[in-house]
């Protein structure tokens, strides 16, 4: 039988970081019904953002990948905040991933692996979602990528 999400999380030494706080007039999470929107988050440590500026000239691919992995971390730690466990979370269903790219690059599907790839290691074959990575210029607060997530619960 498959590890449950918290159990997963404990196998692979992972920590949820603390729940987001809004930086403006939104919410974390909303619940319509079985499905939950997480809104767009982003890789902090020590509270600053993680690897801050563009994809490729500041920040490599590798990086980024960490970056999109933290990133969804804080969307499951937004998750949990609201459900109260993220054993509750039945699928997830999509993740938008959005990489502050430099003009030309043309990688970002392999950034959002980082975040899909740890996924998919919770949440087996329930966690492979949809998923659109998308190049854009900048990101609020010189986030070098933000994810946002659609989950199904129980």
């Amino acid at each position: 039988m498959p590890d449950r999400p918290g159990e997963a999380l404990a196998r692979l030494g992972l920590l949820l970081p603390p729940p987001p706080k809004p930086a403006g007039s939104y919410v974390p999470t909303v619940q319509e019904g079985s499905l939950i929107w997480v809104s767009g988050q982003g890789a902090m440590r020590d509270g600053q953002v993680l690897y801050p500026g563009r994809v490729e000239s500041r920040v490599s691919v590798p990086q980024a990948q960490e970056a999109a992995r933290g990133a969804a971390l804080q969307a499951l730690s937004a998750l949990a905040a609201h459900t109260g466990s993220l054993d509750r979370i039945r699928r997830i269903v999509r993740v938008g991933v959005f990489v502050a790219s430099d003009p030309g690059f043309t990688r970002q599907h392999e950034v959002a692996n980082g975040a899909t790839e740890l996924l998919i290691g919770i949440f087996g074959e329930e966690g492979r979602p949809s998923r659109v990575s998308v190049g854009v210029p900048s990101l609020p607060l010189d986030f070098p990528v933000e994810l946002e997530l659609l989950a199904a619960v129980d």
